[in-house]
């Protein structure tokens, strides 16, 4: 029998209970409306009930979760990377948008009835 999934704090801040994978891990991501197949092709180890508990613990602690957030939001914003670490950074932003036009034509070619055989 599968245990729970529970948010938990280790130490790092709310986290799931299967993984290292903190709550504010994912705000990004549901700030973007990410589905959550997405979120699963970005980090293989969730899966969609681990995704699901992370999201009932944003609705159940919106206010803390959004002032965290906007927290990190600050501290980033005043953070400056070596050039190496942006370019990094730029191709995992192309990637995700890469990831999100992929699915996206998926679900178009789904709802015509195209998708190949295979």
């Amino acid at each position: 029998m599968k245990a729970d999934i529970q948010i938990i704090d280790r130490g790092r801040g709310p986290q799931l209970s299967t993984s290292r994978i903190t709550v504010q891990d994912l705000v990004p991501y549901f700030q973007q409306q990410c589905s959550y197949e997405e979120i699963m092709a970005i980090m293989p180890v969730l899966t969609a009930e681990d995704i699901r508990a992370v999201e009932r613990y944003v609705q159940e602690h919106y206010r803390e979760v959004m002032e965290e957030e906007r927290r990190i939001q600050e501290r980033n914003a005043a953070r400056t990377n070596p050039p190496e670490i942006e370019e990094i950074r730029r191709r995992g932003h192309a990637k995700l948008l890469a990831l999100k036009e992929e699915f996206a034509k998926k679900k178009q070619q789904e709802r015509n009835g195209d998708v190949p055989n295979g």
